[in-house]
């Protein structure tokens, strides 16, 4: 099954950030310490460039090896 790039980003955005928001996350992160704050900013830079860059097929592929999480998340969602 093949998905769009926003399905994908999504997706792994649920499975990294659970059901918080990935800037909320970063916020977070931040207060706790603003040094471990600008690391997640650097994260979060980095997860954005990759989904925007990688082709659709190699997202697919990443899905692929989390597809069990993924599925048992999408379950406890409905």
């Amino acid at each position: 099954m093949s998905i769009s790039k926003e399905e994908a980003k999504q997706l792994l955005e649920r499975l990294i950030f659970d059901d918080e928001r990935p800037q909320d996350w970063v916020q977070d992160v931040w207060g706790m310490s603003p040094t471990l704050g600008e690391t997640a900013a650097k994260l979060l830079d980095v997860f954005e460039v990759l989904i925007t860059s990688c082709p659709e097929p190699e997202l697919n592929n990443v899905l692929q090896t989390f597809d069990a999480e993924l599925l048992e998340e999408d379950e406890d969602t409905y």
